[in-house]
């Protein structure tokens, strides 16, 4: 993880979000944390994530999500070169199911 990320504030926002214990008190919390557009914004990257790991077309998924090919692509490097965040959560997800 980028070492400018870690700050004492951060690591206090991330204990804050751990501390949630249902939907309702996500949605209560990032609707005042975030605006809308910021809340909408992450929920389609996280979206395109699922459909790019499950093979989707860029086309398909811009068509799905309205997401820009700009956006597709950062979140393609994120699932290919980052610290495989998105790969985590997504085995956790479907172990629930």
């Amino acid at each position: 993880m980028n070492k400018k990320l870690r700050t004492e504030a951060v690591d206090y926002l991330f204990d804050a979000v751990l501390s949630l214990k249902s939907r309702e008190e996500c949605y209560l919390f990032f609707e005042d944390v975030c605006t809308v557009n910021e809340l909408l914004s992450l929920s389609q990257r996280f979206e395109v994530a699922k459909m790019l790991r499950d093979q989707k077309t860029y086309l398909d998924i811009a068509e799905k999500t309205g997401a820009s090919t700009a956006t597709i692509s950062r979140v393609n490097r994120s699932l290919n070169y980052g610290n495989d965040g998105y790969d985590m959560v997504f085995a956790r997800l479907s172990e629930k199911i």
